[in-house]
């Protein structure tokens, strides 16, 4: 038998900022996991989305360390272009950091970035054509 694809994990500095975030972006997290070490998410197909907080990561292994800034990310498909810039605009007026205001991409997308409280630069993009 083959390992199956089940599940993306990423570390939190500050769980229930990071899950505010991506509640923003439609995830259905319960607001009880905001104080847990472990919090998770569950996308369509059934992967799961899960998250913990540094203070546990590093009590599961006194060697870890954080990721820099940046690494990693997601990428979250909008409806159409007038909602990639919707959302960004939503994430923004909440405090977000916007890492590239929403453009025209090359590729036929409509396209803005946004930083995570963690600082991974998160995706959003709907098809234009």
């Amino acid at each position: 038998m083959a390992p199956t694809f089940n599940a993306i994990g990423l570390a939190a500095a500050d769980m229930a900022t990071t899950l505010a975030f991506y509640r923003e972006l439609g995830l259905d997290i319960p607001a009880e996991q905001d104080t847990e070490p472990h919090a998770e998410a569950v996308l369509p197909g059934g992967i799961r989305l899960m998250f913990d907080s540094y203070a546990s990561l590093a009590k599961l292994d006194p060697e870890w360390t954080p990721a820099p800034e940046g690494a990693g990310g997601l990428a979250f498909l909008c409806d159409d272009p007038a909602e990639v810039d919707k959302v960004h605009a939503g994430l923004v007026k909440a405090g977000y950091e916007s890492y590239k205001e929403p453009w025209d991409a090359v590729w036929g997308q409509r396209y803005a970035q946004i930083k995570d409280p963690d600082g991974r630069v998160v995706d959003l993009f709907a098809w234009t054509s």
